[in-house]
Order: C-alpha cells, then sequence, then structure tokens
C-alpha cells in the first residue's frame, strides 16, 4: 500500500489539486480538513512611546559596517 498526501482546495464540494500533482482517476482515502484560523488583527499603536527612532537613520551606513555585512560575489 503506499500514500500519496496532495495540497488541495475544496470549491462547492469538488475537491481540486492545488500543486502540480494531479489526483489519480479513481481512489479511495481519509481527508483532513484544516479549519482556517480566525484572522485577528492587532491594534495599532502596542509599542507607542516603546521605541526610538535615532535622528541619523537613513544615513549612510560606515565602510567598516558595509564590509561586515558584504555577501562575497560569486561571479554571475
Amino acid at each position: 500500500m503506499s500514500y500519496l498526501t496532495v495540497e488541495v482546495e475544496i470549491d462547492h464540494g469538488h475537491v481540486l489539486a492545488k500543486g502540480a500533482e494531479s489526483l489519480p482517476e479513481k481512489a479511495s482515502g481519509l481527508l483532513t480538513i484544516f479549519a482556517p484560523s480566525p484572522s485577528q488583527q492587532r491594534p495599532g499603536g502596542l509599542a507607542k512611546g516603546q521605541l526610538t527612532v535615532p535622528d541619523d537613520f537613513n544615513a549612510p551606513l560606515s565602510d567598516d559596517v558595509l564590509q561586515s555585512i558584504a555577501i562575497p560575489s560569486t561571479g554571475c
């Protein structure tokens, strides 16, 4: 016996494969439905007054900082 896991959508009672996999013409199996989690937006201003942005935030970084975070070129 072999198993196949396929991500699907259910639309008006029809099961549709979401990925490149195709569903078999005929099969039997178990269906587990993951209920969508309720989207709760966080209220704005939760950290108000707790953060400070320095005046030089948009200033260019120094050469030593740029060199410390530089990614080597791959030559591509």
